[in-house]
């Protein structure tokens, strides 16, 4: 299996994990079909769980290998990733500053980014978007590392850091879903919203990819910059969100579990 995924283009290698973790993200926005409510319990626990994968992601597949393809490139080891950490994080707050949001728990007046007369419904999408903006970046940038030939970056890596990431989109669907099947939508739509929020990732993973191939002296640099994003959102969003509902033991244990999870995929897959 992965001879036959090592001989694709990186940049179909990264379309196709960016479609599988989407692919999770509609799987998960599906419970709406089954259930109208969510235990909050359950929610604020899948949204720690997120933010444990995506914190072990940006050390295990992004921080770690920048640095050694630092070494590797003859540059500073800590330099470029420093530089391409706090690039991702500021990008992602000038983003987070212009795109009109709402948090998934929040009230209409907490909405952030540019004011506008948008319905909560689309806001809350936007959020989520904004969310899954830097995790299809990282899928691609990783994807397109691997073509580089540097011994710092596997194939191996790669796909654990996609199984990782389509692992936490699933029940982060469900987080998106179920609040808008709550708001009175109908579950076709509280799906298609649901899923929607994470058709970003194969886009950005195929940009991300197509960046890092033409772009080789730059590769430190973008694997850091994926993780500085990645690292903005997790505290800017998402473990605020999880430990909002009064359940912040079950949130801070599901961030201790996907930590672990994504650093064992990562270590044993890499």
């Amino acid at each position: 299996m992965l001879e036959t995924i090592a001989a694709w283009n990186p940049v179909a290698q990264a379309l196709a994990a960016g479609l599988f973790t989407w692919g999770l993200t509609a799987i998960g926005a599906g419970a709406v079909f089954l259930f109208r409510e969510v235990d909050r319990r359950v929610l604020d626990t899948a949204l720690g769980f997120t933010a444990g994968v995506m914190i072990a992601a940006s050390f295990w597949s992004l921080l770690n290998p920048a640095i050694a393809l630092s070494e590797e490139l003859g540059m500073i080891s800590w330099l470029p990733p420093l530089i391409g950490f706090f690039a991702g994080a500021l990008a992602m707050r000038g983003v987070d500053y212009i795109l009109p949001h709402v948090h998934l728990f929040a009230r209409m007046s907490t909405a952030e980014g540019m004011k506008t007369t948008w319905r909560r419904t689309t806001l809350m999408v936007l959020a989520i978007t904004l969310h899954n903006i830097p995790e299809g970046l990282a899928v691609g940038v990783a994807f397109g590392t691997v073509a580089s030939g540097y011994e710092s970056a596997t194939l191996g890596s790669a796909i654990a850091l996609a199984i990782g990431i389509g692992i936490q989109n699933a029940p982060e669907g469900t987080a998106v879903a179920v609040p808008l099947r709550r708001e009175g939508i109908s579950p076709v739509r509280a799906w298609w919203y649901g899923q929607l929020s994470a058709i970003v990732e194969p886009v950005a993973a195929v940009l991300g990819a197509l960046a890092v191939t033409q772009m080789r002296p730059l590769l430190p640099y973008s694997l850091a910059f994926a993780a500085g994003a990645m690292i903005f959102v997790v505290v800017e969003e998402v473990i605020p969100e999880s430990q909002s509902g009064g359940h912040g033991d079950l949130a801070t244990l599901g961030t201790i579990l996907g930590f672990g999870v994504m650093m064992t995929l990562d270590v044993a897959l890499g």
